[in-house]
C-alpha cells in the first residue's frame, strides 16, 4: 500500500487556497425546502455555481451533505440533477436527502452544465463540445503539471468549506454521495478530505488492473500520473478506515468487472475488521447494472443517518 504522500503526488499540482466570498445568485422557495443558487470562488479568478438545499425546519446545528453529480455523457447536466430539478428522480438523491433534515450542496464539475463554453463556443468549435472539452481540460492540466482529478477534487473541497461557512450547519456532520463519477469523486473526496464523515459511493469504484484488462474507457478524471504502480482503488478504500463507508455496486455494471469490485469488497473488509470497525463499512451489491435503485437508494439513506444525521 502507497502512503498518502505518494498518492498524492499521482495528482498533481493542486490551486492555491482563496477567500470564498460565497453569494446567493436567486432563493426560490418550494415549501418542503429552500433552493438558492449560490455562487463562490474555488480559485483565484474563478468562481461557480452551486445549488443549496436547505430543509424547511433548518434549525442552528444541522447536519450536511455534499451530493456529487453523475457523468453519463450529458454534460448539459451537473447540479441540477442531484438538486431535483431534472426528469430522472433516480438521481434526485440532494433532493432526497434535504428532505430528510439535511443541508445539501449540489456543485458542478468543471466540464458540466454552467462550468461548460458559452453555447455559442461550443457552436463553433467542435473541439469544445461535450466529451471533446472534457478531453481538453484533461491535456490541460497534465501539460500544467496537475490533473484532472485534482482540479474536481479541490472544488469540491471547497464546497465542504462553503458548508462549514454557514452557521446552521454542524462541522463535525457532513457526508458526501454521488453515483458514477459523482460515486468516484465520493471515494477521493472522502480520503483526500477527513471532514468527510461518512459517505456512500454508488456505482463509482472498481480495480483499476480490470478496468484495463476488458479495455474499458472512462471518464477522464479517473487517470492520474502512474497511480497504477503504487496502489488501486481498494487501497484508497482501505484508507478512509475506521471512517464510515458505504459502496453499492451492480452485478451486471459493464462499466466495473464485478471480480474487481469484489476484490476491493474484501481488501475493505480485512482493513476494517483490522480496526474493530467492521459496522463501519457496508457493501451492496444488487442485480443490475449501472444505476442507483430505490430499494439501495433507501440502504444508502439510512447509513448516513446513522452515521450523520443521528450521531
Amino acid at each position: 500500500m502507497a502512503n498518502r504522500n505518494d498518492i498524492l503526488k499521482c495528482l498533481g499540482d493542486f490551486p492555491q487556497k482563496c477567500a470564498l466570498d460565497m453569494e446567493v445568485i436567486k432563493t426560490i422557495q418550494k415549501g418542503t425546502h429552500t433552493l438558492q443558487l449560490v455562487q463562490y470562488a474555488v480559485e483565484q479568478g474563478e468562481r461557480i455555481n452551486a445549488w443549496l438545499l436547505i430543509p424547511a425546519d433548518v434549525n442552528e446545528s444541522n447536519p450536511a451533505i455534499i451530493a456529487i453529480h453523475q457523468h453519463g455523457g450529458e454534460f448539459y447536466l451537473g447540479k441540477s440533477e442531484p438538486a431535483g430539478l431534472t426528469k430522472n428522480r433516480m438521481y434526485h438523491y440532494g433532493l432526497d436527502l434535504c428532505l430528510r433534515g439535511y443541508v445539501v450542496l449540489c456543485p458542478d464539475h468543471l466540464g458540466f452544465e454552467d462550468r461548460r463554453p458559452t453555447e455559442y463556443e461550443r457552436h463553433e468549435n467542435a473541439y469544445l463540445q461535450d466529451g471533446g472539452y472534457e478531453r481538453f481540460l484533461f491535456c490541460k492540466y497534465i501539460s500544467e503539471g496537475s490533473t484532472l482529478q485534482a482540479k474536481y477534487l479541490w472544488d469540491l473541497s471547497r464546497g465542504i468549506d462553503l458548508l462549514q461557512s454557514l452557521d446552521y450547519v454542524d462541522n463535525n456532520r457532513i457526508g458526501a454521495i454521488g453515483h458514477s463519477l459523482g460515486g468516484q469523486e465520493t471515494l477521493w473526496l472522502t480520503w483526500f478530505d477527513e471532514r468527510i464523515k461518512a459517505a456512500v459511493c454508488s456505482c463509482g469504484i472498481g480495480q483499476l488492473k480490470t478496468i484495463f484488462r476488458e479495455k474499458i474507457n472512462h471518464n477522464f478524471a479517473m487517470f492520474t500520473f502512474g497511480l497504477s504502480k503504487i496502489c488501486d482503488i481498494g487501497d484508497l478504500v482501505c484508507d478512509i478506515a475506521p471512517r464510515p463507508f458505504m459502496m453499492s455496486n451492480g452485478y451486471y455494471d459493464s462499466l466495473f468487472p464485478i471480480d474487481g469490485v469484489e476484490e476491493i469488497i474484501k481488501q475493505a473488509k480485512r482493513k476494517y475488521q483490522s480496526l474493530q470497525a467492521e459496522e463501519h463499512f457496508c457493501s451492496v451489491v444488487f442485480e443490475d447494472g449501472h444505476s442507483f435503485p430505490d430499494d439501495v437508494k433507501i440502504k444508502a439513506y439510512e447509513w448516513l443517518d446513522k452515521f450523520i444525521m443521528h450521531k
